[in-house]
């Protein structure tokens, strides 16, 4: 079930890496846990809920990760209680992945100028706020540099039919991305945003007429190919190893190309 490459596996051996996103085997986050694993990496794995874990716990149990937890950031304490088990159990931490985003139907699916507050608000919090919270979290365990990922999507910079408030949810994304980067690069913290192409994730379920959004990506885009979750995988693996450590602050597309037609 974990790839192996021969040639290269050793080059996150030892390295300790926190994965927050993995809903099932289509998640963007099991694609990036499996190209880590591969890698040599150590993983904890966290699920939202219980309802969740069914579908998670067989997927940590093939990345054997040592570390499984509840994480739903809406939830008071349990982002801290993830990292004080890490502080615990690893005492270091050498890459954090951040793959998770929500809006409330009714503000994914209004104008963004109608968004009410609360709603608003929701969205933001999980999609944006909770990746600072948790490089907060992580910079101490970062002792010796370090690398943390976030998800985003091309509809940060362009206006994307039916994306809505998301969309702003992300452009902000992008921007703590940048001032993370520029925070944390003095010690060795490379911080990335990564960008996939569409893909059929559970998360991308919620966005109105998403088949004709992959339809239109396909025909479009320079490769004429949608992208994997392996795909997305193994580009952000390489972001992780020692090779990349002067790459920092961006956001990488993966996406066939698709970001550079009009």
């Amino acid at each position: 079930m974990i790839p192996v490459f021969p040639d290269t596996k050793i080059a996150l051996k030892g390295k300790k890496g926190l994965v927050v996103g993995i809903a099932n085997d289509q998640s963007i986050a099991w694609g990036c846990a499996r190209a880590f694993r591969a890698l040599g990496a150590d993983l904890a794995v966290t699920y939202l809920n219980e309802r969740a874990r069914k579908h998670v716990e067989p997927l940590a149990q093939a990345l054997e990760a040592p570390i499984f937890l509840p994480l739903d950031v809406m939830t008071e304490g349990q982002i801290e209680q993830v990292f004080e088990r890490i502080a615990k159990e690893w005492g270091q931490l050498d890459f954090m992945l951040h793959s998770i985003a929500f809006s409330p139907k009714e503000a994914l699916h209004g104008r963004v100028v109608d968004v009410g507050r609360d709603g608003f608000l929701r969205t933001m919090d999980v999609s944006c706020w909770s990746f600072l919270r948790m490089a907060h979290l992580a910079e101490p365990l970062m002792k010796n540099g370090g690398t943390m990922f976030t998800m985003t999507y091309y509809g940060s910079q362009m206006v994307v039919e039916n994306y809505n408030i998301m969309g702003v949810a992300k452009a902000a994304l992008e921007a703590a991305v940048r001032y993370a980067a520029a925070e944390l690069g003095p010690k060795g913290i490379r911080v990335h945003a990564i960008s996939p192409g569409p893909l059929a994730t559970r998360a991308a379920s919620g966005i109105p007429e998403f088949d004709e959004l992959m339809d239109k990506a396909q025909s479009k885009a320079p490769s004429r190919s949608l992208v994997s979750i392996d795909d997305v995988g193994n580009a952000t693996a390489f972001l992780a190893l020692d090779g990349a450590k002067l790459i920092t602050g961006g956001v990488l597309y993966i996406d066939g190309g698709y970001h550079i037609i009009d």
